[in-house]
């Protein structure tokens, strides 16, 4: 893959270094030093500089990557895939139940990696497998990819910013008092679980979730909450559920109502970030899938 980024340089970011210039930008140091490595990957005004240059005022800037990388060693699997937004830079979509995200031990032919290896073995393009969010196996939704590493450099700092925001669709157990509350409580592994977590104020990391109440189902005392995350704590919307005494229906490893669905009813449904290179404020958001929308 080849990609090729041009800035014009404005009066204030004037004497800055190329450097300085590219880390305001969102580049991360591993992006920076794998350009450094390239030749002519750093162009002002077409004359090769190093990343110590002092840019001016009516500088062009050209980035220049090319990346030859492959995922290899991902099997490429024809599996449900729905795309909701594909370019150069990034590509998001909409992840299935009982798909789990990455291979691992037992998992190498049924992953979301899988599937997009296919998709561009099927294109004729290399692909190199860079996930920015992650979901559990049976959490349905929004799945951000990065194309090439100066994509995925940029939205990494963006996410350890918490500068890509997510919005999670619920089905609990119970009905609220009140239409929207705040959970901040510490998890934590649960003993020598590598896999549960825990409500844990001695041992736990902070973890804050917010909800609000979206539609209530009378009949099945069951509650559709909208959530948001402050922190990104594994299992934290199931472990902060369970803990106010309204677990996610279906759950099986933090136990709930399970005779309706046959996963946690937990789903991805909006994502919203700045694009890595444009700059451009996008917003995605992803149906609820049938096996919730038929619990309501």
């Amino acid at each position: 893959m080849e990609r090729t980024f041009n800035y014009e340089i404005a009066s204030t970011d004037a004497e800055q270094t190329i450097l300085q210039f590219l880390k305001n930008k969102g580049y991360s140091s591993s992006n920076v030093v794998a350009l450094k490595k390239i030749e002519k990957s750093i162009l002002v005004n077409g004359i090769w500089e190093h990343i110590t240059y002092r840019l001016k005022t009516g500088d062009r800037l050209t980035v220049h990557y090319t990346e030859q990388t492959d995922s290899e060693n991902i099997v490429a699997t024809p599996l449900p895939l729905t795309i909701v937004y594909e370019d150069s830079d990034i590509l998001v979509v909409d992840k299935p139940a009982d798909m789990p995200v990455h291979p691992s031990q037992g998992n190498y032919e049924n992953t979301l990696a899988n599937a997009l290896m296919h998709y561009y073995r099927q294109k004729g393009e290399s692909f190199t497998f860079r996930c920015i969010n992650r979901l559990d196996r049976d959490t349905t939704g929004l799945v951000l990819l990065a194309k090439h590493a100066i994509s995925a450099g940029i939205l990494s700092v963006q996410m350890q910013k918490r500068e890509i925001h997510r919005t999670y669709l619920a089905l609990v157990e119970g009905l609220f008092t009140d239409s929207c509350g705040t959970i901040d409580a510490p998890i934590a592994r649960k003993g020598e679980s590598i896999i549960e977590r825990e409500v844990n104020f001695e041992t736990g990391e902070r973890a804050v979730t917010h909800y609000e109440v979206v539609q209530t189902c009378c009949d099945f005392a069951y509650t559709l909450l909208s959530i948001k995350l402050e922190t990104g704590r594994t299992h934290q919307i199931r472990v902060h559920m369970q803990h106010i005494g309204h677990p996610l229906i279906g759950d099986t490893l933090y136990p709930s109502d399970c005779s309706r669905i046959k996963r946690q009813a937990l789903h991805s449904a909006k994502l919203s970030f700045r694009h890595p290179i444009t700059l451009e404020q996008l917003q995605f958001t992803a149906p609820l899938p049938n096996d919730m929308s038929r619990l309501l």
